[in-house]
């Protein structure tokens, strides 16, 4: 789960990330993106510097380049809150990166002012007004490069109205995790084997085609393989496929192709440990050849799962049947 944490100065955003962070979320700042490229130009990182450059990255490099950076980071094992968020666009790129929920804090113009000044941190305003003046330039701006709070608060999923003590706001908090975390949902059994063979193919070292296959008993992975050339013998990558290498149209020059297939590298590698496949599924990334189809058959494999068509595909779909086996696509 990313939680996102947005809201003006002062309305209580870090107390909100502290609360998650102590509650195994992992934490992120779009801030620290700016933070780093001021630190490498010798600036402090004042509020004044932290706007304009905010502004400057975006103007160069898109306007959701701080979300952009920092989801590269977003691990998949575990949860995330992410806070800083002060523009539409790093909204969008969140949500493009999966199950999303925006936070917008909210509090009193008076009462943020007297957290800041409590606060005491350089560059928050020297009074009331100097303060107002300051939020005024991130609420909205002309410039599309600018902070846009306003529109971000538009894109908030939850509002939490955090004008109370600490203790009503983790009250709050503690709701709010209760109704969202029972609904993360687990990956299906077909999701997770899929999902492990691609990351299998990225093994691969055939310079044409990268694919993935693990065998699957009982649940359980008995054997992974990826397409390349044999044991001992130079890669695909490193000119090791004379077919290969020779940039050869789909379905020509068969003879001189040295790579073993997925399907068939997890076929013997279980072979090669002493595991047993009769009666296994095998999942892999495409749909198998007419080749590795008739060695899937002679090895006793129950089912096959694949992921995308190959060329001969119907006449590896016409053995399955005849032979059997179940073959689905997901």
């Amino acid at each position: 789960m990313r939680i996102g944490v947005a809201g003006l100065n002062g309305s209580g955003k870090t107390e909100v990330v502290r609360f998650l962070e102590q509650r195994s979320f992992q934490a992120a700042s779009l801030s620290d993106v700016i933070r780093a490229e001021l630190a490498r130009d010798g600036l402090e990182p004042v509020r004044e510097h932290m706007i304009e450059r905010g502004r400057a990255l975006r103007s160069a490099h898109g306007d959701g380049v701080l979300a952009e950076r920092v989801l590269p980071e977003l691990l998949p094992d575990r949860h995330h809150v992410i806070d800083s968020i002060r523009h539409p666009a790093e909204v969008a790129a969140l949500r493009a990166g999966g199950d999303f929920t925006l936070l917008w804090i909210e509090a009193p113009l008076e009462r943020r002012y007297e957290r800041v000044r409590q606060r005491g941190r350089a560059g928050d305003g020297a009074d009331l007004d100097a303060f107002r003046a300051l939020e005024s330039r991130e609420l909205e701006n002309d410039e599309s490069a600018g902070q846009q709070l306003l529109r971000v608060k538009e894109q908030a999923d939850i509002v939490i109205v955090n004008n109370g003590d600490l203790a009503a706001l983790h009250a709050e908090l503690q709701q709010l995790l209760q109704q969202l975390l029972p609904f993360r949902t687990r990956p299906s059994w077909d999701d997770y084997f899929m999902s492990t063979a691609r990351v299998v193919a990225s093994r691969s070292n055939c310079v044409k085609r990268m694919v993935g296959a693990v065998v699957v008993s009982d649940r359980r992975i008995i054997s992974t393989g990826y397409n390349g050339t044999p044991r001992g013998v130079r890669n695909c990558n490193e000119g090791g496929c004379p077919r290969c290498a020779g940039g050869a149209e789909s379905g020509t020059r068969l003879d001189e192709c040295l790579c073993s297939h997925a399907e068939e590298n997890s076929i013997t590698q279980a072979a090669y440990h002493g595991a047993r496949v009769r009666g296994a599924v095998l999942y892999t990334t495409f749909c198998p050849c007419l080749i590795c189809t008739k060695l899937i058959i002679n090895a006793g494999i129950d089912e096959v799962v694949y992921g995308s068509d190959f060329p001969l595909t119907e006449v590896s779909m016409g053995l399955f049947r005849e032979s059997g086996i179940k073959i689905r696509r997901v």
